[in-house]
């Protein structure tokens, strides 16, 4: 096949003429180049344009990376484009007459392809195929015919495989959003958690994202139940390395190099075991993450967030209630939701639902048992699709 690295960046110059650009993230997460794709839009010169256009059977592969596994990461282009250039850190392979594109894309997926590239990608923090590492790879050729005969089964079988991934991954979906519902419900009192049915009697809140609430429960300022922790943690007093991920307080590894280090770990603050943590920073662009969680051990973690002590409340329960203010983004709404990030004094009125201590356990208890239920029906359905996924690359391989 012919070979082509692109040398088309993202930038857009004065003289050159108007492109989509298929992209690094194109490929990598698309199996196939359509016209469907939303390319980003930059400028190629005419000798770009004749040379990284590209045309239905031109197969692309990621060419480097931070990680050797994701170098080799084929596409094919399905369909005619229009006007869609080949970007930068991608390498187009055009197949002659002898071998089907199709065939050729499969080859790429195949486990042997997959060994050699990260065989032959040298690199330390940075790793990339050169032109002779994918000129040197060998391929088995069949007959065109047998060739184009195991393009479409593995078309047809790698499909079936994805419906059903498609379907386990939306069942996923639904099972967050289930789970979300239950904490909302349960924390704001639309019903009785011992019972399962709604309380008697509901009253107005006095906030309008709330409603009612039972006519027992409370609602008060966060103030009036939270301070902030604010322990510093000079002289290293702690070492253990916390980290909010995910909606939960993690352990980390203090010695890791990945990711962004402070100079010091001393300008971190120290936490304690039911300690609510909040990540208030970038409010106005990030409207997906998941911002609070409970800290089950004590330790350190960045001072960019804001570190809450409870009293008189159960603590699980006010993690729920926090988890729940999360998922309808009051914390967006505060500041006229505009403000890059929040601190103490900006959620000192933040109104909290109330009940009484009895009550509050039994909620927190209640969502824990449920919530736990619905993670390992998530857990035990995310294990499902990674062995689909490995039965799809075995399937490709033998085939």
């Amino acid at each position: 096949a012919m070979r082509r690295n692109s040398n088309v960046d993202k930038k857009s110059y004065e003289g050159q003429k108007s492109v989509r650009l298929c992209n690094y993230t194109d490929v990598y997460y698309n199996e196939r180049i359509t016209n469907g794709l939303d390319f980003m839009q930059a400028t190629a010169t005419d000798e770009e344009i004749r040379r990284f256009s590209l045309v239905p059977g031109d197969v692309i592969i990621t060419k480097d990376s931070e990680d050797p596994h994701d170098i080799g990461v084929p596409a094919i282009v399905s369909e005619p484009l229009d006007n869609v250039v080949c970007g930068y850190h991608l390498t187009i392979l055009r197949s002659k007459k002898d071998i089907s594109p199709a065939f050729l894309f499969r080859v790429l997926q195949s486990h042997p392809t997959k060994a050699h590239f990260y065989v032959e990608s040298p690199g330390i923090t940075r790793f990339g195929l050169s032109q002779d590492t994918v000129g040197n790879l060998s391929i088995p050729l069949a007959p065109l015919s047998e060739q184009s005969a195991i393009a479409d089964f593995l078309d047809r079988e790698t499909g079936r495989i994805d419906a059903l991934v498609e379907k386990k991954r939306r069942f996923i979906e639904l099972l967050k959003e289930k789970r979300q519902a239950l904490i909302t419900a349960a924390v704001t009192g639309r019903f009785d958690v011992r019972t399962g049915k709604p309380y008697p009697a509901y009253k107005p809140s006095g906030v309008e994202w709330l409603g009612d609430v039972p006519a027992h429960w409370e609602v008060k300022p966060f103030f009036a139940y939270a301070k902030e922790r604010k322990e510093s943690n000079k002289g290293m007093k702690e070492s253990n390395l916390l980290s909010l991920s995910y909606g939960r307080i993690v352990p980390k590894d203090i010695n890791t190099d990945e990711g962004l280090l402070p100079e010091t770990f001393e300008t971190y603050q120290v936490i304690h075991p039911n300690d609510i943590v909040f990540r208030l920073t970038d409010l106005q662009n990030d409207r997906r993450s998941l911002r609070s969680a409970i800290c089950k051990e004590k330790g350190i973690i960045t001072s960019a967030y804001l570190a809450v002590v409870v009293r008189e409340l159960d603590a699980d329960y006010v993690n729920f209630l926090m988890r729940s203010y999360d998922v309808m983004k009051v914390f967006y709404a505060m500041g006229s939701g505009m403000r890059q990030s929040m601190a103490f004094a900006d959620m000192k009125r933040l109104p909290l639902v109330i009940p009484d201590k009895e009550e509050q356990s039994a909620i927190a208890d209640f969502l824990d048992r449920e919530t736990g239920r619905i993670d390992a029906l998530i857990e035990k359905t995310e294990q499902s699709i990674e062995l689909l996924r490995e039965k799809r690359a075995a399937l490709i391989t033998a085939a």
